[in-house]
């Protein structure tokens, strides 16, 4: 029996439509949800990026909570059901963190925004905010940026060392293995449950059997081999602190006390590298805010996004 989605009430009540948009050589599948743009109330766009090896599902929880705004959501090349960039082709845009901004800022300037009268807030939560933060660097602009459980230091350097030990092998296990044994390896469910219960922080047994299955669903959802392993060294290649001074909007961290990949000293660090941001720590919960604390989470957003902002005139 699948259990059933704590948040699927408040999903269910919100308007959502999907769309196929050409990037880069690739498909990417969106969803928007939330009012339409012709309604007057809805005036604050949320683009939101998963992290590694997820999909949009993974973020829907945050979406949850909030109907008021529209929030669109992706599968990141290569996940879910969108397919990979042209990484062999003509284009040659590899998954590694310049292809995934890139895509990230071609995909920001598809939706068509009309920042005159639409406040965009970016959001990123784990390796996506890796990934936000790399695309603020390269031209995207954005009025607010939200980054979740962001990877401030190098994620391969977290509190929980040996199991960053582990992840290394797994991958280049999956790497040196023939394609079709590699690509099995890669999705093999005991070790998606391993990082599951790990990451899994709450008490509540319903919770966390949701959580388990939401991770059997979709954390196998790649395209190939080639994807997942390109993603996976740049997640640990990379981190937020290499482009904080180059994050110019107004920027909320929310991080959390019993982060595996982050400590709360890497997450001060790095609220202090970025040039106008303010962090907030949720206690009881580790890197899995999106699903275990999300009414928490977007109560620190919708605090973040109601403060006084110096006049500007939009892009």
């Amino acid at each position: 029996m699948i259990p059933p989605s704590p948040y699927a009430r408040q999903l269910d009540a919100i308007p959502v439509t999907r769309q196929s948009v050409d990037i880069l050589g690739g498909t990417t599948e969106l969803w928007s949800y939330g009012p339409s743009d012709t309604d007057a109330v809805a005036d604050t766009m949320i683009v939101m990026v998963h992290g590694f090896r997820g999909d949009h599902h993974g973020l829907e929880p945050l979406v949850a909570q909030f109907p008021e705004y529209r929030s669109v959501l992706a599968d990141l090349p290569g996940f879910g059901i969108s397919t990979p960039l042209d990484a062999n082709g003509a284009l040659g845009v590899r998954h590694d963190i310049h292809g995934y901004s890139a895509w990230l800022r071609e995909l920001v300037q598809r939706l068509g925004i009309d920042r005159t009268t639409t406040r965009l807030v970016v959001l990123g939560h784990s390796f996506g905010s890796i990934i936000v933060s790399a695309a603020l660097s390269e031209g995207l602009e954005a009025d607010d940026v939200v980054l979740v459980n962001p990877i401030a230091a190098p994620a391969l350097s977290g509190p929980r060392g040996i199991l960053t030990r582990l992840a290394v092998f797994y991958y280049r296990m999956g790497a040196w293995l023939p394609e079709r044994p590699g690509f099995a390896w890669l999705r093999l469910r005991l070790v998606t449950r391993f990082i599951s219960i790990t990451m899994a922080k709450t008490r509540d047994a319903g919770l966390r059997r949701w959580i388990h299955n939401q991770h059997d669903q979709f954390f196998g959802a790649f395209s190939n081999r080639r994807v997942v392993l390109d993603a996976f060294e740049a997640s640990v290649s990379n981190d937020v602190s290499e482009y904080a001074s180059r994050i110019t909007p107004p920027t909320l961290l929310v991080a959390s006390d019993r982060d595996d990949i982050t400590p709360v000293s890497a997450q001060k660090r790095l609220v202090e590298a970025i040039p106008d941001a303010r962090l907030v720590v949720l206690e009881g919960v580790g890197h899995l805010v999106h699903y275990e604390k999300p009414r928490e989470a977007a109560q620190a957003i919708e605090a973040f996004l109601a403060e006084e902002r110096p006049a500007k005139e939009r892009a």
